[in-house]
């Protein structure tokens, strides 16, 4: 499952990053790591980018973004 399934209200955890190259690092560097909470906040109408709270603030991913995180959802 991927950060792109889940839905505004859910929390989820980080279990890899699969991009590639700078968009990976990216990715890291915003602290979207293995081990990490995600939360959802909301999604744009169309869907994209989507609104998510990690580590205490708020970010902005695009689909093709959350489509490379792997997660599984949070109990």
């Amino acid at each position: 499952m991927t950060l792109n399934d889940i839905r505004p209200g859910q929390r989820c955890v980080v279990t890899g990053v699969t991009l590639k190259n700078s968009l990976r690092k990216r990715v890291l560097d915003m602290g979207i790591t293995t081990g990490t909470t995600i939360y959802v906040r909301k999604l744009a109408p169309l869907g994209d980018p989507m609104e998510i709270t990690i580590r205490g603030y708020e970010l902005t991913l695009r689909k093709e973004e959350a489509k490379g995180i792997e997660v599984r959802k949070a109990v």
